[in-house]
């Protein structure tokens, strides 16, 4: 049974380093599974789905049909359509007010400087299968991208057994409007989408979280195309006062373990008996739960119950860690919430559940791990698109400046640049 540790003796980087085994042997492998594509495209597309994920593609085609797609739509039922609907309208609402606008200026001697905003043409979002099926992340890396204005958007994710995908992930691109399904997965897909194949048009940008192939995948492509982030296992840290219900912060505590054995659920309190019976309850809820091998070896390895002496130093533990997800369940969490500096989200009080903003509340649920959040942010629009500067000098203003302009240009001695501006003064 996990034991209470105190604040003052804890060893923070031991708490959240992550291992995942010879990382040089790992990318060495995805090194090679990105080469192949790039040389032999759909060939190796096909050799190596069949080689990770058992399935062949040869006859049926790496894209989906539409076929497929309404077939999907016959096997989910109508709750689950109207609960995606919802939960897109949402998201949607909430993105749409996160767009911006161009902009241009002028002064009174002629100058014109702007700042032009443009969608990316092309983006390619990667949702995951494996030991779960996330058409939740279907939503959050398509709407954002259609509130940007974004024109293609590309889905890729690991086939099933059956050679198509999950229905329910099928009928939530369907409904995000996403223009192209692809049922490749792992390090292979985001070859694809970074060079592309004789199928498969490379994109300008990929997004989207998957294991560990996935993220050096994202890590090695980068600068051929962007990335959004380099996602790594889920987490949540949940800082609570007596106030707090066992009962509750366990559920939350395993929302994330149930995630990856590598996942991270920390529970920090002032109060050591919230600590000791949210403990208890973690193992008995672990016995009913369906997912209860993957959310033990999380818990067990990298699950902690912390007690701090004031709220005070719980932030500061907090901020430390940068959490992907951040649950304040105080008496009055918006007194804290000012305190914040490091998480991907906060969820402020016991009615707000890390679950809420995973699937419907309508912020993105795709946020920067393993301590990231001290430099990264959530996915959003802004993610989509490119600014683009615009500047018209007014021969008044280049007369005016010209002087300090090739100053400045000789000072780096590049003559040259000083010449550009030296023709033009009179």
């Amino acid at each position: 049974m996990k034991t209470v540790q105190k604040y003052q003796e804890l060893d923070v980087k031991k708490l959240t380093e992550k291992s995942y085994g010879d990382d040089v042997l790992l990318e060495a492998r995805v090194a090679d599974i990105l080469k192949r594509v790039k040389i032999n495209g759909d060939q190796a597309l096909f050799e190596l789905t069949e080689k990770f994920d058992g399935v062949g593609l040869r006859e049926t085609g790496l894209r989906v049909t539409q076929p497929e797609i309404e077939r999907a739509y016959q096997l989910v039922d109508d709750q689950y359509v109207m609960a995606i609907r919802q939960a897109k309208e949402n998201i949607r609402k909430y993105h749409a007010k996160q767009k911006r606008v161009s902009w241009i200026e002028t002064t009174e001697d002629g100058t014109l400087l702007g700042q032009m905003i443009r969608p990316l043409q092309r983006v390619g979002i990667y949702v995951p299968g494996g030991t779960a099926a996330y058409p939740s992340s279907v939503l959050m890396n398509a709407l954002p991208a259609v509130a940007a204005g974004v024109e293609e958007i590309v889905m890729v994710s690991p086939p099933l057994k059956e050679g198509t995908l999950l229905p329910e992930v099928l009928v939530a691109a369907a409904e995000c409007g996403v223009q192209e399904m692809y049922k490749i997965g792992g390090a292979q897909a985001v070859a694809a989408l970074a060079y592309g194949t004789e199928t498969i048009a490379p994109v300008d940008k990929i997004t989207g979280p998957g294991n560990i192939y996935v993220t050096l995948a994202k890590k090695q492509v980068y600068g051929a195309v962007d990335i959004d982030m380099l996602a790594g296992p889920s987490e949540i840290l949940i800082l609570a006062d007596e106030s707090g219900s066992p009962k509750e912060l366990a559920a939350d505590l395993l929302s994330q373990a149930e995630h990856d054995k590598l996942a991270s659920a920390i529970l920090v309190s002032t109060s050591q008996e919230l600590l000791e019976k949210t403990v208890l309850e973690v193992e008995r809820q672990l016995e009913r739960l369906p997912r209860a091998e993957i959310a033990r070896a999380s818990w067990d390895t990298y699950g902690a119950a912390i007690l701090v002496r004031s709220l005070d130093e719980g932030m500061d533990l907090a901020n430390r860690i940068a959490p992907e997800h951040f649950e304040l369940v105080v008496q009055e969490p918006f007194t804290w919430l000012g305190k914040v500096k490091n998480a991907g989200a906060v969820f402020l009080g016991r009615n707000t559940p890390e679950p809420v903003g995973d699937y419907f509340a309508g912020p993105n649920h795709v946020l920067p791990t393993g301590g990231t959040a001290r430099f990264y942010s959530v996915l959003d629009v802004d993610a989509f698109v490119k600014k683009i500067s615009v500047i018209n000098y007014s021969d008044e203003a280049l007369q005016r400046d010209a002087d300090q302009i090739m100053h400045l240009a000789r000072k780096e001695g590049l003559e040259a640049h000083a010449r550009a501006i030296e023709v033009r003064k009179r």
